[in-house]
């Protein structure tokens, strides 16, 4: 192909890539590809350089240092994963292929060869309850039930999507023809990442019709469940059109439904507040909370305190204020004494006033775990909660981080918290919660992609860049852990836990005068406010200095930090697994190795 050729097919190609589902709602990562494909075919390739696309792509001053701002590398990362998605699904059939090899930023074209099919990442967080519903068949004589079908297929979504129980996805017609005799649904499901599709086909007789409707494993393809709906029919057109096609979705939703209980929608939710403004106040209260930052987390307090002046006997503003306190200890901005008496009176009150609330029950159970480090009393309440509303995410995350993952329950653990994924995938917490995870089963690769995600979705979190510091450490990259621990620390500049990650970065790295220095305003800021002796420990073992970090640890253990709780699975720990002390924190944990 002459150079004018391979030009032309690279910018068709471009523009392919920007019109797919893939890159559709990826703005910043379209903007990314063109920048860079453009400049290589400009013949400017070699100064496609961090700096420049930093300033060119993402729109930093001419003072961003990449050094200290990792957004670039993150989102090269996320792009290498996107153009991954883009030609194992949608570019399938694409004749040139265009990469971004790791380590720059100039792409790469070459001709495109064989991939064989396989299901996304994102296909391993569809939750049970995704459902996609493909087009009826008209299997009629003469082909003319075309408007039945597609009237059926139609009451089937209209009466799924008025269930709370059930997220329901458009089918995507360009993925499977409906046309085909024996359409594969598998691989459209895997596409559309469904666990579960319903399709149908109809027939007649002069005097009869019959709708045959089945729900088909969308993981699997095996048939889970199939019924017969029939009516009457005059010359062969239904008598009542309607009625079947009303019976036939409701089958469907009844058979459905009842796989996440018959109640559900009723159950776990407690007392509604006819008070307004004590409403609106929690729900402010909910979203503070969930930004996990040392501002939001008092002002959640704050809300959920005015909440219940509004309403003494409002069970989830009692439940939102013991999941406040309890952050605030967890996240080291106030000593965990401080909160213990207000968290655990808070979360006694909320069961008190509506036993059946799963907020409530959530609430208890990760006081039971993290506070009480009551591991057996905290399943049975987590598992109670999640039975009250399979859907409440924080139940599952709480579970899956709170209880399993101390436990050293690593696979249940990823299981529970993909489900808090697929029940708020536009959670920040939650999905860094996945890399979490990943990072203790020591899966660090699948743990970057998990972080990054994170980072993508919400750029100026600073808790994703300290998970991400923490990856790229056991990975080996300290260059990438040390800018990634010093943009958290530029997000959240009074956070001691930021800073503390960021002086253990520099002590793995040989940078002994800075990690000390760091040591020091740590020290000195403990004057001021609650530093956890947990970061201090942390520190003191990367420079080396053992027993002064098992001193510190010792009394994270009379504080009953949060951050113990990972003593058994965290990485961190790795290198002093032998010593006994480690073990016998463990074991007055109640997490001994069994």
């Amino acid at each position: 192909m002459s150079p004018k050729g391979q030009d032309d097919a690279v910018r068709r190609e471009l523009e392919l890539i920007g019109g797919s589902a893939t890159f559709r709602q990826v703005d910043r990562l379209k903007r990314f590809l063109e920048f860079i494909v453009l400049e290589t075919v400009a013949g400017r390739g070699n100064q496609l350089k961090e700096y420049v696309v930093g300033v060119q792509v993402f729109d930093k001053e001419p003072s961003f240092d990449p050094r200290t701002d990792p957004i670039v590398r993150v989102q090269a990362r996320r792009l290498r994963a996107r153009l991954s998605k883009y030609y194992t699904d949608e570019g399938q059939q694409s004749s040139l292929v265009i990469e971004l090899p790791k380590g720059g930023y100039t792409p790469s074209f070459r001709r495109n060869e064989v991939v064989v099919p396989r299901r996304s990442v994102a296909g391993a967080l569809a939750s049970q309850n995704t459902v996609t519903v493909a087009p009826f068949q008209d299997q009629s004589p003469g082909g003319d039930l075309a408007y039945f079908c597609s009237g059926a297929a139609q009451e089937v979504v209209h009466r799924l999507i008025r269930s709370d129980q059930l997220r329901v996805i458009v089918w995507d017609s360009g993925l499977a023809s409906i046309d085909d005799e024996d359409p594969n649904l598998r691989e459209t499901a895997q596409r559309l990442d469904a666990a579960m599709v319903v399709c149908g086909s109809v027939r007649k007789s002069r005097t009869r019709i019959r709708v045959s409707v089945q729900i088909v494993d969308g993981g699997s393809g095996a048939y889970l469940w199939s019924e017969v709906v029939e009516g009457d029919a005059v010359d062969g057109e239904p008598a009542d059109a309607l009625d079947i096609q009303d019976r036939t979705a409701c089958a469907v939703a009844a058979k459905l439904e009842e796989s996440f209980g018959p109640n559900s929608a009723r159950r776990g939710f407690p007392r509604a507040t006819e008070n307004l403004a004590a409403h609106n106040l929690y729900l402010q209260g909910r979203y503070h909370l969930n930004q996990r930052s040392e501002e939001s987390l008092r002002k959640a307090v704050d809300f959920f305190e005015k909440a219940l002046v509004e309403d003494q006997r409002f069970a989830k503003a009692y439940s939102g204020l013991a999941d406040a306190y309890s952050l605030l200890g967890h996240y080291g901005v106030l000593a965990p004494a401080e909160v213990w008496t207000k968290t655990a009176s808070s979360a006694a009150s909320a069961v008190m006033l509506d036993e059946s609330c799963v907020e409530s029950r959530t609430s208890l159970a990760h006081v039971r775990s993290t506070q009480d480090w009551d591991w057996l009393e905290a399943e049975r309440e987590f598992r109670r909660a999640i039975s009250l509303d399979p859907r409440h995410a924080t139940a599952h995350h709480w579970y899956a981080v709170s209880c399993l993952a101390p436990m050293g329950r690593l696979d249940e653990a990823l299981e529970e918290i993909l489900i808090a994924q697929s029940l708020d995938p536009v959670s920040s917490i939650i999905g860094r919660e996945v890399a979490v995870i990943h990072h203790y089963r020591r899966d660090f690769e699948t743990a970057l992609e998990s972080i990054d995600h994170t980072v993508e979705l919400n750029p100026h979190f600073s808790p994703a860049y300290w998970t991400l510091g923490l990856i790229q450490e056991q990975r080996g990259d300290l260059d990438e852990s040390l800018a990634a621990f010093q943009r958290a620390v530029q997000l959240s500049p009074g956070n001691p836990r930021m800073k503390g990650a960021l002086a253990r970065a520099h002590a793995l790295s040989g940078r002994r005068r800075e990690a000390l220095e760091l040591l020091e305003d740590l020290r000195a800021l403990a004057g001021r406010r609650y530093v956890s002796p947990f970061d201090l420990a942390s520190i003191h073992f990367a420079l080396g200095d053992t027993d002064h970090g098992f001193d510190w640890l010792t009394k994270a253990f009379e504080d009953r930090c949060f951050e113990l709780l990972s003593i058994r699975v965290d990485p961190r720990f790795d290198l002093l697994r032998s010593n006994p002390r480690l073990e016998e924190l463990a074991r007055r944990l109640g997490l001994a190795k069994a």
